[in-house]
């Protein structure tokens, strides 16, 4: 298990330092972009260097959904991506791991898009033409490539617990019905396995769990909207300053209602300036946190498929210790009863020992010679009865069952 996880990492970070990426656009098209420089895609995208270097397969970086100006980063478990308003960039493309990733962003993203439920954050007119999605009301084309991304990822943190709950339990129930050393090892692997899995699908759970718990981060991600939104400031500034004050229906819906700092809400207030501009940007987060949500749900159902493999796991170690527990007290017992046993039988050798002594009794004499056999009946009923006696009285004071 180690030597693959470190074989596919070994195989991520050769393509990866190949500069090798896979630029998948909004109309499903896919092309790689061979020896992009970090300078290069920090252009293209807008991220700043260490974001770029969260997604390096050679270093360890918690799994993490960061949203920038222009870009959002997706580092969840085996899914590393940049996605941008208009195209989802995917590094390592060769790696037999990221390939089927491609090709469900390029088979997902040619496809038409859904239309937005009723009722949710559903774009309008600016915001929904720059999302490039092919219609109104359609979902925006950053939220359909994290959705791929969030599937992906949950799709196989799925096959893995399913895979190990195949394995698991029937080595569970070989190991509670023969304890050896063959069906311990199998057991200690599959607990190390599962203490591996349970912790990425933690960090997957807590991370949607972070988004949906902070708007602002939700907000931030609506990049489509937020360029339509910068582009309708940037054009129509000054017809907005002579235009009536009441909300356009865009701004109503989407965008809330301007409040300047150190101005007033009447007329002639305006946008200050960019800066002020872009803390208004205020969309509606509710078809986000639906998705989200609905990942973060299937995350929480294969958190609790795990836990309840490891309460499994922790019953039959319980078993095996009771199990184990009685053993150990049944040789407790024989030992008890074999040093019993030793001790009565040393007894009748002690009094053996003195009628062998060269000494004159009259047992000795010619007029007993039928004696010896009664001697020695004695001293052997003698000693079973104490035996006897000492088990029974083990018995009753609880020392042996």
């Amino acid at each position: 298990m180690a030597s693959t996880t470190a074989a596919r990492a070994h195989r991520r970070h050769a393509g990866a330092g190949a500069g090798e990426w896979a630029a998948v656009s909004a109309a499903g098209g896919a092309r790689r972009v061979e020896a992009a420089g970090k300078h290069q895609l920090m252009r293209r995208t807008g991220l700043p260097a260490r974001d770029l270097r969260a997604l390096d397969p050679a270093l360890s970086y918690p799994s993490s959904v960061t949203a920038r100006d222009r870009a959002v980063v997706v580092n969840l478990d085996a899914v590393r991506a940049v996605i941008t308003a208009s195209e989802v960039l995917v590094p390592a493309p060769r790696d037999p791991d990221v390939a089927p990733l491609v090709a469900e962003l390029r088979a997902r993203l040619a496809a038409p898009p859904p239309p937005l439920s009723p009722g949710a954050g559903g774009g309008k007119g600016d915001g929904q033409a720059a999302s490039g999605c092919g219609g109104k009301g359609a979902l925006p084309f950053e939220f359909r490539a994290l959705e791929v991304c969030l599937e992906f990822a949950c799709k196989a943190l799925e096959q893995e617990t399913c895979t190990l709950e195949k394995e698991a339990y029937p080595a569970l129930d070989e190991l509670s019905s023969n304890v050896s050393t063959l069906n311990l090892e199998r057991v200690r692997q599959i607990k190390m396995r599962l203490v591996a899995i349970s912790g990425r699908v933690q960090k997957v759970r807590d991370e949607l769990e972070h988004l949906l718990d902070d708007d602002v981060d939700m907000a931030a991600m609506h990049l489509s909207e937020k360029l339509a939104y910068q582009a309708t400031t940037a054009d129509g500034r000054s017809s907005r300053l002579d235009a009536d004050n009441e909300p356009s229906e865009f701004n109503e819906e989407r965008f809330g209602e301007v409040e300047e700092e150190g101005g007033t809400s009447e007329g002639g207030g305006g946008y200050g300036n960019g800066a002020s501009a872009a803390a208004v940007f205020t969309p509606k987060i509710d078809e986000l946190e639906i998705l989200l949500e609905s990942y973060f749900v299937q995350t929480d159902g294969t958190l609790n498929k795990l836990n309840t493999l490891r309460e499994y796991v922790d019953d039959t170690e319980d078993y095996i210790n009771i199990m184990l527990d009685e053993k150990q007290n049944q040789l407790l017992q024989m030992g008890i009863m074999l040093s019993t046993g030793t001790l009565v039988v040393s007894a009748g050798i002690a009094v053996t020992g003195v009628f062998g002594m060269n000494i004159t009794i009259p047992l000795y004499t010619a007029a007993t010679d039928g004696a010896f056999w009664q001697v020695t009946g004695g001293i052997v009923g003698a000693t079973a009865a104490v035996y006897l006696v000492a088990l029974l009285c083990y018995r009753r004071s609880g020392i042996l069952q």
